[in-house]
């Protein structure tokens, strides 16, 4: 059976063997013994992955995908989920224990991942996964720079964010347009950021939503009347997490 790449579905199947081992390598053996794979189509990473992880769970939307998993025995069948990551409940998938996600991620559904993993940070100690290139430099990049946005706030509050390699277009079929980054998150051992989650959200994201503007007026839209915050006369770029965490405070009180 052949699998056919679906543009709607953004997928570009890694084929590079070298590449997919790297993958597999990048990620923590002793860490955590389960481990979900995003979209592994035909199975190139995956057979990279099994070899260290037998407990090894993968997950596709595409049922065609999920067909020539389960008749070519990459692995067991009750290993193979179709389904959506993003809508699924996540901690079904290992009686609620915790697991890592690895993953070439397709392009379309990326930074929804992460949001993803954001959400359910307290499940995932860990990711490795392929981004387009633009997107993991903006996953971690610090401040005072253009690619530092709203998901490198949120992801390097809790999580040490690597960036580990790039990815040359000949590794894909078809080819994308753009070169792929590799990048790994290791979940802080400190996950309290000492303030409300739901208003430091909030906060990152009425700020970098007007971007360009001085927080006074970018946060004037969830400010009380006459409220002082610290920063004020900043751009959200100019912050790091750090004084992102004392922002959402000020809101606190």
């Amino acid at each position: 059976m052949l699998v056919k790449p679906k543009k709607h579905l953004g997928q570009h199947f890694l084929h590079d063997q070298n590449i997919c081992e790297r993958i597999a390598n990048s990620v923590t053996t002793d860490s955590c013994k389960n481990i979900l794979e995003i979209g592994p189509g035909t199975g190139a990473l995956t057979k990279k992955l099994i070899p260290v992880f037998p407990n090894l769970k993968v997950i596709d939307i595409d049922t065609e995908s999920i067909v020539y998993l389960k008749e070519n025995k990459v692995l067991p069948s009750e290993n193979i989920i179709e389904g959506d990551f993003l809508q699924n409940d996540l901690s079904a998938y290992f009686k609620g224990e915790e697991f890592i996600v690895v993953g070439n991620f397709p392009y379309n559904i990326s930074s929804q991942i992460l949001f993803k993993i954001y959400e359910q940070k307290e499940l995932i100690p860990e990711m490795v996964g392929m981004f387009q290139k633009e997107v993991a430099k903006r996953i971690v990049s610090g401040h005072n720079n253009k690619d530092y946005g709203i998901l490198s706030v949120l992801i390097q509050a809790f999580y040490d964010c690597t960036y580990l390699f790039t990815v040359n277009e000949g590794s894909f079929n078809p080819p994308p347009k753009v070169k792929s980054g590799v990048i790994k998150l290791v979940r802080k051992r400190n996950q309290n950021i000492n303030c409300d989650e739901k208003i430091f959200l909030r906060v990152v994201k009425a700020a970098f939503n007007q971007r360009r503007k001085t927080l006074k007026n970018s946060l004037s839209s969830i400010m009380q009347p006459g409220q002082k915050i610290p920063f004020e006369g900043l751009r959200p770029e100019q912050l790091d997490v750090p004084r992102f965490i004392e922002l959402a405070k000020s809101f606190e009180k």
